[in-house]
């Protein structure tokens, strides 16, 4: 991989390689974009097969997290961090405090928060030696567990898909297949539940399935099924790239609206579901109320006002859905160019201070 040909092609700022040889941290903190404020964005621990490996996953999760903060109108750019280690076997205290130096060295471009395979526990570590970490416990001031505030955004998102539609967005007495039926998918369910939504789901897991099925009178069928089910609409909750060539010929639902991460499995899928005609919500739109809660932290937590705040899904999907279907270009496009436009017209605007800035000291 030429790096900085990569970092060239896409626009990122900065990669830094962090090494702590005493703990054994090995960690690749990417940085893509600060027009709109500090990166932000969570830490991963995973087993790389290569160091190239978590290179790219680094770049293209810091990436991604520029166009979620933009997307969701927080004043934050995108970054990502990558810890090359078995998150089961190799974390030890040390390995996160070194970590946090090395943030804190970054002088708020960049703030963390957790990630796949690590934990507030881990985040109360890395702010022994930095402020700028966020979802660590709440007794330091935050938010705690986010999956509930994504379930609301997620539900939310839902209601502005569904209103796009079928023009209401009431889910009383609507289908809905739910896919995968852990922390964020289960308090969605209960949202879902409540407003007398008919629930189908699924999950590898057999005791999330029982719990479901007693707790909302849902109706459970086997994960190869789900994508087939007569229903008005599919919310992928779990796993990514669940929107394929195999599970598209099988969608009877109407609006794809879950939390799962990268729901796509290539463009290509999303450009086939819009021909057909299904309300696709961008799936790191609809899921941005975790960030969206955490971002609030940085200004002191008030549960209430991050509520409010991940509510702005509502909106900014119906605005999506309004350029998709002014453009006539499928919703993930319209959520990118948003997106782009928001962080060009920041871009634009400051370059234009500074310019102006310049000629006032050139005329003195």
């Amino acid at each position: 991989m030429e790096i900085f040909t990569y970092m060239e092609k896409y626009d990122y700022e900065q990669l830094v390689f962090c090494q702590d040889k005493n703990s054994g941290l090995k960690a690749i903190i990417a940085i893509h974009d600060t027009t709109l404020g500090p990166a932000l964005g969570g830490t991963r621990m995973w087993t790389y097969p290569t160091e190239a490996a978590a290179i790219e996953d680094a770049l293209r999760l810091a990436k991604g997290m520029t166009y979620k903060n933009a997307a969701a109108g927080l004043n934050l750019g995108g970054g990502k961090t990558v810890i090359i280690g078995d998150p089961k076997k190799d974390k030890n205290p040390e390995l996160f405090r070194a970590f946090g130096r090395y943030i804190q060295g970054l002088n708020g471009r960049y703030i963390t928060a957790e990630d796949v395979g690590t934990t507030v526990e881990d985040m109360d570590l890395i702010h022994m030696e930095t402020d700028f970490v966020t979802g660590v416990s709440p007794e330091f001031g935050s938010s705690g567990n986010p999956s509930p505030v994504t379930a609301y955004g997620t539900y939310k998102g839902m209601k502005a898909a569904a209103m796009e539609a079928f023009g209401s967005d009431s889910l009383e007495g609507k289908t809905i297949a739910v896919q995968g039926v852990g922390n964020v998918a289960y308090t969605l369910c209960e949202y879902l539940h409540e407003e007398g939504a008919n629930l189908i789901v699924t999950d590898i897991n057999k005791v999330a399935v029982d719990r479901a099925v007693n707790a909302f009178g849902a109706k459970a069928v086997d994960p190869d099924d789900i994508y087939g089910v007569d229903c008005d609409i599919y919310s992928p909750c779990a796993l990514g790239a669940t929107i394929n060539d195999e599970t598209i010929p099988q969608f009877k639902a109407k609006v794809i609206a879950g939390s799962a991460n990268n729901q796509l499995k290539s463009t290509k899928h999303g450009d086939i579901i819009h021909e057909m005609g299904i309300v696709y919500a961008p799936d790191y739109v609809i899921n941005s109320g975790g960030v969206i809660n955490v971002a609030d932290e940085l200004n002191g937590y008030n549960a209430a006002r991050a509520m409010k705040n991940v509510e702005s899904i509502y909106g900014i999907l119906l605005k999506i859905f309004d350029i998709s279907r002014r453009d006539n270009i499928p919703t993930y496009v319209a959520a990118d160019r948003m997106a782009e436009e928001r962080i060009a017209s920041v871009r634009d605007s400051r370059s234009q201070f500074l310019l102006n800035g310049h000629h006032t000291l050139s005329r003195r």
